[in-house]
């Protein structure tokens, strides 16, 4: 039985193998030849120890941290790749003044990190594996697995706000998946990838238009469950130029404690999704058995996070002779010195 439960849902494999056979904590598949695990175990051996204190101290003030962390680390690797280009201040128009990219936070801690491992091993550590490092623990203490981070990345030199570009949280599922696969990615990892949003808050902008003007009907979306539009629409009147743009919880029942749940995914089943992305995964065949696997079973959402978060830190990733180890992670070493 448990070898036919383990071929009966192939686009979970990852999560329903690590069942079949016992795993408590998913280990994810082979990384990246030039990835490897405990990869500074003889250059800075306790590094991981550094920076899960660092998230932890953060973390008791400020529970927020989960969700910025994730989003800063999605919106540096679907870029130019994880290459910590995001946290970069140099030049005259960086990664991080884009238009999609202006509510990102987490860059404190970055910084703060960055320079507790430094004190303890100057010019080992790069910025790209620190926030890989830094966003799993952070990530874990809201609820999510505590799962391998492979090292070795370089840092990114150059950060340039016309390189982005980031979806809107709008498009259909064929266009996200199109996307997603465009790094990489398959309809396992976007779908549960975006299962990050059971946490964090987004802007009224994103989303008024499924409230007043679903493409261009002049309706609401038609797969928004009729009492929760109702709810939106208090939150988020129509808005005009020039006029506040509150802010809403992607998932109301995570809310200000911002816990990683698979409430996200039973919200999207009952047509409760707050980003149109959301709740276009009820609607492609492979995401919807997959959102309904998760929404059943919060431990195979839990390890295949796990894999999936390792797949994303792979894109297109700096090793060896590429890139550099910043000294600081907002700065190049050599726009540091000017």
């Amino acid at each position: 039985m448990g070898r036919i439960m383990c071929l009966a849902f192939p686009l979970v494999v990852f999560a329903v193998l690590s069942l079949c056979h016992g795993v408590a904590e998913a280990v994810p598949t082979s990384p990246k030849p030039t990835l490897k695990w405990h990869y500074y175990n003889h250059t800075c051996h306790y590094v991981e120890e550094y920076v899960r204190h660092e998230v932890k101290l953060f973390y008791k003030e400020d529970k927020s941290i989960a969700p910025k962390l994730a989003r800063l680390v999605y919106s540096d690797c679907f870029v130019t790749g994880c290459d910590a280009s995001i946290l970069l201040d140099e030049g005259p128009n960086p990664e991080k003044k884009a238009p999609q990219n202006l509510r990102l936070g987490g860059f404190v801690l970055i910084d703060k990190i960055k320079a507790v491992v430094e004190a303890k091993c100057k010019g080992i550590v790069s910025c790209a594996d620190i926030l890989q490092f830094a966003t799993r623990d952070a990530l874990h203490l809201a609820g999510a697995p505590s799962y391998p981070v492979f090292g070795g990345r370089k840092d990114g030199t150059k950060s340039d706000a016309a390189s982005v570009d980031l979806p809107s949280p709008s498009i259909s599922w064929q266009e996200s998946l199109a996307y997603f696969k465009s790094r990489g990615l398959n309809a396992l990892d976007m779908t549960t990838l975006l299962g990050t949003h059971s946490m964090g808050r987004t802007q009224c902008s994103y989303i008024v238009d499924r409230l007043y003007n679903y493409n261009g009907t002049g309706k609401p979306d038609p797969g928004l469950n009729g009492a929760f539009l109702d709810t939106l629409r208090r939150s988020c009147p129509p808005r005009k130029k020039g006029q506040p743009n509150p802010l809403v919880y992607l998932n109301p029942e995570s809310g200000s404690t911002y816990k990683f749940t698979e409430t996200y995914y039973k919200r999207i089943l009952s047509h409760e999704a707050v980003l149109g992305i959301d709740q276009q995964l009820l609607y492609g065949e492979d995401t919807e058995q997959i959102t309904e696997e998760f929404a059943a079973g919060f431990e195979d959402f839990r390890k295949a996070f796990a894999a999936s978060m390792n797949n994303l830190g792979d894109v297109k990733v700096l090793t060896g002779n590429q890139g550099e180890i910043r000294q600081h992670c907002r700065y190049t070493n050599k726009g540091k010195l000017n």
